[in-house]
Protein backbone atom coordinates (compact mmCIF):
# COMPACT_ATOMS: atom_id res chain seq x y z
CA UNK A 1 0.00 0.00 0.00
CA UNK A 2 3.04 2.32 0.20
CA UNK A 3 2.84 4.94 -2.55
CA UNK A 4 6.62 5.22 -2.81
CA UNK A 5 6.85 1.67 -4.15
CA UNK A 6 4.65 2.51 -7.14
CA UNK A 7 6.78 5.55 -7.89
CA UNK A 8 10.05 3.60 -7.73
CA UNK A 9 11.95 2.92 -10.96
CA UNK A 10 11.99 -0.78 -10.16
CA UNK A 11 8.20 -0.93 -10.23
CA UNK A 12 8.13 0.50 -13.74
CA UNK A 13 10.74 -2.00 -14.89
CA UNK A 14 8.75 -4.88 -13.41
CA UNK A 15 5.56 -3.75 -15.16
CA UNK A 16 7.47 -3.54 -18.45
CA UNK A 17 8.80 -7.09 -18.07
CA UNK A 18 5.41 -8.50 -17.08
CA UNK A 19 3.80 -6.79 -20.08
CA UNK A 20 5.76 -9.11 -22.37
CA UNK A 21 3.90 -12.19 -23.53
CA UNK A 22 6.87 -14.52 -23.27
CA UNK A 23 10.53 -14.69 -22.31
CA UNK A 24 10.06 -14.44 -18.56
CA UNK A 25 8.73 -16.39 -15.58
CA UNK A 26 8.14 -15.97 -11.86
CA UNK A 27 11.19 -16.61 -9.71
CA UNK A 28 9.40 -19.35 -7.74
CA UNK A 29 9.19 -21.45 -10.94
CA UNK A 30 13.00 -21.68 -11.18
CA UNK A 31 14.05 -21.41 -7.52
CA UNK A 32 12.90 -22.33 -4.03
CA UNK A 33 12.83 -19.30 -1.74
CA UNK A 34 12.69 -19.91 1.99
CA UNK A 35 13.09 -18.11 5.29
CA UNK A 36 13.94 -19.85 8.58
CA UNK A 37 11.72 -19.38 11.60
CA UNK A 38 12.33 -16.28 13.67
CA UNK A 39 15.45 -16.74 15.77
CA UNK A 40 15.05 -16.32 19.52
CA UNK A 41 18.59 -17.14 20.53
CA UNK A 42 19.98 -17.42 24.04
CA UNK A 43 23.51 -16.05 24.24
CA UNK A 44 25.98 -18.30 26.06
CA UNK A 45 29.76 -18.42 26.42
CA UNK A 46 31.84 -19.61 23.48
CA UNK A 47 32.56 -23.09 24.85
CA UNK A 48 28.86 -23.87 25.17
CA UNK A 49 27.39 -22.18 22.12
CA UNK A 50 27.29 -22.22 18.33
CA UNK A 51 28.82 -19.20 16.52
CA UNK A 52 26.27 -16.76 15.13
CA UNK A 53 26.55 -14.35 12.20
CA UNK A 54 24.17 -11.44 11.67
CA UNK A 55 22.83 -10.40 8.27
CA UNK A 56 25.45 -7.66 7.92
CA UNK A 57 28.34 -9.91 8.98
CA UNK A 58 27.56 -12.33 6.16
CA UNK A 59 29.08 -9.81 3.74
CA UNK A 60 32.36 -9.47 5.66
CA UNK A 61 35.48 -10.81 3.97
CA UNK A 62 36.41 -12.48 7.25
CA UNK A 63 33.41 -12.56 9.60
CA UNK A 64 34.17 -13.16 13.27
CA UNK A 65 31.37 -14.31 15.56
CA UNK A 66 30.78 -12.02 18.50
CA UNK A 67 27.85 -14.03 19.85
CA UNK A 68 27.39 -17.72 20.57
CA UNK A 69 23.90 -19.19 20.89
CA UNK A 70 22.53 -22.17 22.77
CA UNK A 71 21.33 -24.83 20.32
CA UNK A 72 18.92 -26.18 22.94
CA UNK A 73 16.94 -22.94 22.84
CA UNK A 74 16.51 -22.94 19.04
CA UNK A 75 13.59 -24.88 17.57
CA UNK A 76 15.28 -26.01 14.33
CA UNK A 77 19.00 -25.11 14.44
CA UNK A 78 19.70 -26.87 11.12
CA UNK A 79 17.36 -24.48 9.30
CA UNK A 80 19.58 -21.58 10.33
CA UNK A 81 22.71 -23.09 8.80
CA UNK A 82 23.68 -22.67 5.14
CA UNK A 83 25.37 -24.81 2.52
CA UNK A 84 28.24 -23.64 0.36
CA UNK A 85 26.92 -22.05 -2.82
CA UNK A 86 23.48 -21.21 -1.42
CA UNK A 87 22.24 -17.77 -2.53
CA UNK A 88 21.43 -15.43 0.36
CA UNK A 89 19.40 -12.22 0.02
CA UNK A 90 18.91 -9.60 2.72
CA UNK A 91 15.26 -9.20 3.69
CA UNK A 92 15.46 -6.21 6.04
CA UNK A 93 17.26 -2.90 6.25
CA UNK A 94 19.18 -2.61 2.98
CA UNK A 95 16.99 -5.14 1.20
CA UNK A 96 17.77 -7.17 -1.89
CA UNK A 97 21.52 -7.51 -1.51
CA UNK A 98 22.61 -10.96 -2.69
CA UNK A 99 25.71 -13.00 -1.92
CA UNK A 100 26.91 -16.60 -2.03
CA UNK A 101 27.36 -18.67 1.11
CA UNK A 102 30.85 -20.16 1.18
CA UNK A 103 33.30 -21.83 3.55
CA UNK A 104 33.50 -18.90 6.02
CA UNK A 105 29.77 -19.27 6.69
CA UNK A 106 29.52 -23.05 6.98
CA UNK A 107 29.15 -24.25 10.56
CA UNK A 108 27.57 -21.00 11.78
CA UNK A 109 24.05 -20.06 12.74
CA UNK A 110 23.04 -17.52 10.10
CA UNK A 111 20.51 -14.76 10.77
CA UNK A 112 16.89 -15.36 9.75
CA UNK A 113 17.04 -11.90 8.15
CA UNK A 114 18.56 -13.59 5.10
CA UNK A 115 16.32 -15.34 2.58
CA UNK A 116 17.67 -18.61 1.21
CA UNK A 117 17.40 -19.23 -2.56
CA UNK A 118 18.10 -22.63 -4.13
CA UNK A 119 17.88 -23.20 -7.88
CA UNK A 120 15.44 -25.93 -8.92
CA UNK A 121 17.53 -26.62 -12.03
CA UNK A 122 21.21 -26.66 -10.93
CA UNK A 123 22.24 -25.36 -14.37
CA UNK A 124 20.33 -22.14 -13.68
CA UNK A 125 22.11 -21.45 -10.37
CA UNK A 126 24.67 -19.08 -11.92
CA UNK A 127 22.10 -17.19 -13.99
CA UNK A 128 19.78 -16.73 -11.01
CA UNK A 129 22.66 -15.33 -8.97
CA UNK A 130 23.78 -13.03 -11.79
CA UNK A 131 20.19 -11.83 -12.25
CA UNK A 132 19.73 -11.05 -8.54
CA UNK A 133 23.01 -9.09 -8.54
CA UNK A 134 21.89 -6.87 -11.45
CA UNK A 135 21.17 -3.25 -10.32
CA UNK A 136 17.79 -3.22 -12.11
CA UNK A 137 16.66 -6.35 -10.25
CA UNK A 138 17.83 -4.86 -6.95
CA UNK A 139 15.57 -1.88 -7.71
CA UNK A 140 12.68 -4.25 -8.45
CA UNK A 141 13.18 -5.89 -5.07
CA UNK A 142 13.23 -2.50 -3.38
CA UNK A 143 9.95 -1.65 -5.10
CA UNK A 144 8.38 -4.70 -3.44
CA UNK A 145 9.61 -3.90 0.08
CA UNK A 146 7.33 -2.71 2.85
CA UNK A 147 7.75 -0.90 6.16
CA UNK A 148 8.06 2.68 7.35
CA UNK A 149 11.28 2.72 9.38
CA UNK A 150 12.92 -0.63 8.62
CA UNK A 151 12.15 -2.00 5.17
CA UNK A 152 11.40 -5.70 4.72
CA UNK A 153 10.99 -8.33 2.02
CA UNK A 154 9.06 -11.56 2.43
CA UNK A 155 9.43 -14.84 0.56
CA UNK A 156 6.25 -14.23 -1.43
CA UNK A 157 7.70 -10.95 -2.73
CA UNK A 158 10.61 -12.84 -4.29
CA UNK A 159 8.33 -15.69 -5.38
CA UNK A 160 6.50 -13.25 -7.66
CA UNK A 161 9.62 -11.46 -8.91
CA UNK A 162 9.88 -11.79 -12.72
CA UNK A 163 13.05 -13.39 -14.05
CA UNK A 164 13.83 -13.26 -17.76
CA UNK A 165 15.22 -16.06 -19.88
CA UNK A 166 18.59 -15.11 -21.41
CA UNK A 167 18.58 -14.38 -25.13
CA UNK A 168 20.98 -17.25 -25.88
CA UNK A 169 21.80 -20.45 -23.91
CA UNK A 170 25.46 -19.43 -23.87
CA UNK A 171 24.67 -16.77 -21.24
CA UNK A 172 23.42 -19.42 -18.81
CA UNK A 173 26.55 -21.53 -19.35
CA UNK A 174 28.89 -18.56 -18.92
CA UNK A 175 27.17 -17.32 -15.76
CA UNK A 176 27.26 -20.83 -14.32
CA UNK A 177 31.01 -21.15 -14.93
CA UNK A 178 31.72 -17.67 -13.57
CA UNK A 179 29.67 -18.25 -10.42
CA UNK A 180 31.45 -21.55 -9.80
CA UNK A 181 34.75 -19.67 -10.11
CA UNK A 182 33.54 -16.96 -7.69
CA UNK A 183 32.69 -19.60 -5.10
CA UNK A 184 35.96 -21.45 -5.62
CA UNK A 185 38.06 -18.26 -5.41
CA UNK A 186 36.48 -17.22 -2.11
CA UNK A 187 36.90 -20.70 -0.66
CA UNK A 188 40.54 -20.81 -1.77
CA UNK A 189 41.18 -17.32 -0.37
CA UNK A 190 39.82 -18.39 3.01
CA UNK A 191 42.07 -21.48 3.01
CA UNK A 192 45.15 -19.47 2.09
CA UNK A 193 44.66 -16.77 4.72
CA UNK A 194 44.09 -19.45 7.35
CA UNK A 195 47.24 -21.23 6.20
CA UNK A 196 49.22 -17.97 6.43
CA UNK A 197 48.00 -17.33 9.98
CA UNK A 198 48.65 -20.92 11.04
CA UNK A 199 52.21 -20.69 9.72
CA UNK A 200 52.73 -17.42 11.62
CA UNK A 201 51.36 -18.86 14.86
CA UNK A 202 53.46 -22.00 14.47
CA UNK A 203 56.62 -19.91 14.85
CA UNK A 204 55.62 -18.96 18.40
CA UNK A 205 55.06 -21.89 20.80
CA UNK A 206 51.99 -21.55 22.98
CA UNK A 207 52.52 -19.87 26.32
CA UNK A 208 51.09 -21.77 29.27
CA UNK A 209 50.62 -18.66 31.41
CA UNK A 210 47.38 -16.72 31.23
CA UNK A 211 47.34 -13.01 31.91
CA UNK A 212 44.51 -11.64 34.04
CA UNK A 213 43.41 -8.35 32.52
CA UNK A 214 40.59 -7.78 35.02
CA UNK A 215 42.82 -5.86 37.43
CA UNK A 216 46.48 -4.89 37.34
CA UNK A 217 48.95 -2.36 38.73
CA UNK A 218 51.50 -0.27 36.84
CA UNK A 219 54.15 2.10 38.09
CA UNK A 220 53.46 5.77 37.29
CA UNK A 221 56.96 6.09 35.83
CA UNK A 222 56.03 3.61 33.07
CA UNK A 223 53.28 5.94 31.91
CA UNK A 224 55.31 9.12 32.42
CA UNK A 225 58.47 8.17 30.58
CA UNK A 226 57.43 5.41 28.17
CA UNK A 227 54.71 4.66 25.64
CA UNK A 228 54.15 8.33 24.69
CA UNK A 229 52.85 9.13 28.21
CA UNK A 230 49.78 7.00 27.88
CA UNK A 231 47.85 6.99 31.16
CA UNK A 232 44.85 5.00 29.93
CA UNK A 233 44.85 1.45 31.31
CA UNK A 234 44.01 -0.13 27.95
CA UNK A 235 47.49 0.52 26.54
CA UNK A 236 49.15 -1.14 29.57
CA UNK A 237 46.97 -4.26 29.76
CA UNK A 238 48.79 -7.48 30.69
CA UNK A 239 47.24 -9.47 27.85
CA UNK A 240 49.21 -7.42 25.34
CA UNK A 241 52.41 -7.81 27.35
CA UNK A 242 51.92 -11.55 27.65
CA UNK A 243 51.55 -11.79 23.85
CA UNK A 244 54.69 -9.74 23.35
CA UNK A 245 56.64 -12.00 25.72
CA UNK A 246 55.51 -15.00 23.68
CA UNK A 247 56.51 -13.32 20.42
CA UNK A 248 59.83 -12.16 21.83
CA UNK A 249 60.77 -15.68 22.90
CA UNK A 250 60.87 -16.94 19.31
CA UNK A 251 61.21 -14.01 16.93
CA UNK A 252 64.49 -13.01 15.29
CA UNK A 253 64.06 -9.38 16.29
CA UNK A 254 61.67 -6.45 16.27
CA UNK A 255 61.13 -3.48 14.04
CA UNK A 256 58.62 -0.66 14.21
CA UNK A 257 56.70 0.35 11.12
CA UNK A 258 58.70 3.58 11.03
CA UNK A 259 62.05 1.80 11.38
CA UNK A 260 61.11 -0.59 8.57
CA UNK A 261 60.56 2.35 6.23
CA UNK A 262 56.77 2.02 6.06
CA UNK A 263 54.81 5.22 5.47
CA UNK A 264 51.95 5.68 7.92
CA UNK A 265 49.54 8.59 7.57
CA UNK A 266 45.96 9.77 7.71
CA UNK A 267 44.35 12.02 5.06
CA UNK A 268 43.00 15.40 6.01
CA UNK A 269 39.39 15.63 7.10
CA UNK A 270 37.31 16.22 3.99
CA UNK A 271 33.66 17.06 3.43
CA UNK A 272 31.38 14.52 1.81
CA UNK A 273 29.92 16.79 -0.84
CA UNK A 274 27.59 14.72 -3.07
CA UNK A 275 28.44 14.86 -6.78
CA UNK A 276 26.87 12.67 -9.44
CA UNK A 277 30.01 12.84 -11.58
CA UNK A 278 32.36 12.65 -8.57
CA UNK A 279 34.50 9.79 -7.28
CA UNK A 280 33.19 6.74 -5.45
CA UNK A 281 33.61 6.88 -1.68
CA UNK A 282 34.59 3.84 0.40
CA UNK A 283 33.76 4.15 4.09
CA UNK A 284 35.70 2.51 6.90
CA UNK A 285 33.40 -0.53 7.15
CA UNK A 286 33.33 -1.28 3.42
CA UNK A 287 37.04 -2.10 3.27
CA UNK A 288 36.21 -5.29 5.18
CA UNK A 289 33.28 -6.37 2.97
CA UNK A 290 32.91 -8.68 0.01
CA UNK A 291 32.10 -6.57 -3.04
CA UNK A 292 30.34 -3.76 -1.13
CA UNK A 293 27.78 -1.40 -2.61
CA UNK A 294 29.66 1.78 -3.53
CA UNK A 295 26.61 3.98 -3.84
CA UNK A 296 28.08 7.33 -2.79
CA UNK A 297 29.92 9.74 -5.05
CA UNK A 298 31.54 12.88 -3.71
CA UNK A 299 33.54 15.81 -4.97
CA UNK A 300 37.27 15.29 -4.56
CA UNK A 301 37.97 19.04 -4.58
CA UNK A 302 38.53 19.32 -0.81
CA UNK A 303 40.83 16.32 -0.42
CA UNK A 304 44.40 17.40 0.33
CA UNK A 305 45.89 13.95 0.90
CA UNK A 306 49.16 13.30 -0.93
CA UNK A 307 47.42 10.55 -2.91
CA UNK A 308 44.15 12.48 -3.32
CA UNK A 309 42.38 10.17 -0.88
CA UNK A 310 43.06 7.07 -2.96
CA UNK A 311 44.96 3.95 -1.96
CA UNK A 312 47.24 1.72 -3.99
CA UNK A 313 46.92 -2.07 -4.26
CA UNK A 314 49.12 -3.66 -1.61
CA UNK A 315 48.69 -0.91 0.97
CA UNK A 316 47.36 -1.82 4.39
CA UNK A 317 44.27 0.05 5.59
CA UNK A 318 43.39 0.29 9.29
CA UNK A 319 40.09 1.41 10.79
CA UNK A 320 41.13 4.07 13.29
CA UNK A 321 37.89 4.57 15.24
CA UNK A 322 35.04 2.55 16.64
CA UNK A 323 34.68 0.10 19.51
CA UNK A 324 37.31 -2.40 20.66
CA UNK A 325 34.86 -5.27 20.12
CA UNK A 326 34.14 -4.02 16.59
CA UNK A 327 36.27 -2.82 13.69
CA UNK A 328 38.68 -0.61 15.67
CA UNK A 329 42.26 -1.54 14.78
CA UNK A 330 41.19 -4.02 12.10
CA UNK A 331 43.22 -4.03 8.89
CA UNK A 332 42.57 -4.94 5.26
CA UNK A 333 44.81 -5.04 2.22
CA UNK A 334 43.96 -2.73 -0.67
CA UNK A 335 43.33 -4.50 -3.98
CA UNK A 336 42.45 -3.50 -7.53
CA UNK A 337 38.84 -3.15 -6.35
CA UNK A 338 39.85 -0.09 -4.30
CA UNK A 339 41.94 1.60 -6.99
CA UNK A 340 40.57 4.90 -8.24
CA UNK A 341 38.13 5.29 -5.36
CA UNK A 342 38.43 7.65 -2.39
CA UNK A 343 38.81 5.86 0.95
CA UNK A 344 37.39 7.44 4.11
CA UNK A 345 39.57 9.76 6.19
CA UNK A 346 38.82 7.45 9.13
CA UNK A 347 41.13 4.87 7.57
CA UNK A 348 44.87 5.02 8.29
CA UNK A 349 47.09 4.22 5.32
CA UNK A 350 50.19 2.02 5.69
CA UNK A 351 52.42 1.82 2.63
CA UNK A 352 54.74 -1.19 3.15
CA UNK A 353 58.45 -1.02 2.42
CA UNK A 354 60.69 -3.40 0.52
CA UNK A 355 61.84 -4.78 3.87
CA UNK A 356 58.32 -5.51 5.12
CA UNK A 357 55.93 -7.00 2.59
CA UNK A 358 52.19 -6.29 2.83
CA UNK A 359 51.12 -9.91 3.28
CA UNK A 360 53.35 -10.48 6.29
CA UNK A 361 52.48 -7.08 7.72
CA UNK A 362 48.76 -7.86 7.40
CA UNK A 363 49.08 -11.20 9.22
CA UNK A 364 51.31 -9.77 11.98
CA UNK A 365 48.77 -7.03 12.75
CA UNK A 366 45.50 -8.90 12.19
CA UNK A 367 46.21 -12.33 13.72
CA UNK A 368 43.32 -12.96 16.09
CA UNK A 369 45.45 -13.97 19.09
CA UNK A 370 48.94 -12.63 18.35
CA UNK A 371 48.29 -9.40 16.46
CA UNK A 372 44.85 -7.87 16.86
CA UNK A 373 44.92 -7.65 20.70
CA UNK A 374 48.17 -5.67 20.39
CA UNK A 375 46.68 -3.39 17.72
CA UNK A 376 43.60 -2.70 19.88
CA UNK A 377 45.87 -1.70 22.76
CA UNK A 378 46.88 1.35 20.69
CA UNK A 379 43.41 2.82 21.09
CA UNK A 380 42.62 5.78 23.34
CA UNK A 381 39.35 7.45 24.31
CA UNK A 382 36.37 6.31 26.35
CA UNK A 383 33.29 7.02 24.22
CA UNK A 384 34.62 6.37 20.71
CA UNK A 385 38.18 4.99 20.95
CA UNK A 386 40.69 6.05 18.30
CA UNK A 387 44.11 4.93 17.08
CA UNK A 388 46.68 7.68 16.69
CA UNK A 389 49.02 7.67 13.68
CA UNK A 390 52.07 8.36 15.85
CA UNK A 391 51.26 5.35 18.04
CA UNK A 392 50.89 3.16 14.96
CA UNK A 393 54.25 4.31 13.59
CA UNK A 394 55.84 2.90 16.74
CA UNK A 395 53.94 -0.41 16.52
CA UNK A 396 56.52 -3.23 16.67
CA UNK A 397 56.46 -6.13 14.22
CA UNK A 398 58.16 -9.42 15.17
CA UNK A 399 60.63 -10.52 12.51
CA UNK A 400 61.15 -14.09 11.32
CA UNK A 401 63.52 -15.63 8.81
CA UNK A 402 63.19 -14.19 5.28
CA UNK A 403 61.98 -17.56 4.00
CA UNK A 404 59.13 -17.83 6.51
CA UNK A 405 58.10 -14.20 6.06
CA UNK A 406 58.00 -14.75 2.29
CA UNK A 407 55.78 -17.85 2.63
CA UNK A 408 53.37 -16.02 4.91
CA UNK A 409 53.30 -12.96 2.68
CA UNK A 410 52.77 -14.99 -0.52
CA UNK A 411 49.79 -16.80 1.01
CA UNK A 412 48.13 -13.64 2.36
CA UNK A 413 48.67 -11.64 -0.83
CA UNK A 414 47.31 -14.49 -2.96
CA UNK A 415 44.22 -14.62 -0.72
CA UNK A 416 43.44 -10.94 -1.27
CA UNK A 417 44.09 -11.34 -4.99
CA UNK A 418 41.53 -14.17 -5.11
CA UNK A 419 38.98 -12.09 -3.19
CA UNK A 420 39.49 -9.24 -5.64
CA UNK A 421 39.15 -11.51 -8.68
CA UNK A 422 35.92 -12.98 -7.27
CA UNK A 423 34.50 -9.47 -6.87
CA UNK A 424 35.44 -8.63 -10.46
CA UNK A 425 33.70 -11.75 -11.78
CA UNK A 426 30.66 -11.01 -9.66
CA UNK A 427 30.42 -7.52 -11.13
CA UNK A 428 30.91 -8.92 -14.63
CA UNK A 429 28.01 -11.39 -14.40
CA UNK A 430 25.82 -8.65 -12.89
CA UNK A 431 26.67 -6.47 -15.90
CA UNK A 432 25.80 -9.38 -18.20
CA UNK A 433 22.41 -9.78 -16.52
CA UNK A 434 21.80 -6.03 -16.68
CA UNK A 435 22.56 -6.02 -20.41
CA UNK A 436 20.17 -8.94 -20.93
CA UNK A 437 17.40 -7.06 -19.14
CA UNK A 438 18.00 -3.96 -21.26
CA UNK A 439 17.96 -6.06 -24.42
CA UNK A 440 14.80 -7.89 -23.32
CA UNK A 441 12.94 -4.63 -22.66
CA UNK A 442 13.99 -3.20 -26.03
CA UNK A 443 12.76 -6.18 -28.04
CA UNK A 444 9.53 -5.73 -29.98
CA UNK A 445 7.80 -8.84 -28.74
CA UNK A 446 4.08 -9.20 -28.35
CA UNK A 447 2.55 -7.74 -25.19
CA UNK A 448 -0.22 -9.20 -23.10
Amino acid sequence: MEAENYLASGYGTRISIEAKERGWARLHTVANISQPSRLKGTVVSQEFGKPYLSATQIFDVRPFSRRFLSLGKIKVPKALEVDGGEILVTRSGSVGRATLAHSVHVGHIISDDLLRIDAIDPDWWGWIYAYLRAPTVREMMKAAQYGHIIKHLETHHLDELPIITPSVPRIITECQAATEKILDSRNQAFLKINEAEALFEKQFPTSETAADASAFIRRASEALFRNRRRFDAWSHNPEKEEIERRLNASCKGWTTLEEAGCEVWLPNRFKRIPAEDGVELIDSSQIFELNPDYNRRISAAGIADKNNGRVEPGWIMMSRSGQVYGLLGSVAMATEQHAGKVVSDDVIRIAPSEDLRPGYLYVAISHSSLGRPRAKALAYGSSIPHVEVEDLKGFSIPRLTPEIEKQISDLAEEAFKLWSEADERENAIADTAEAEITDFLSRKTASK
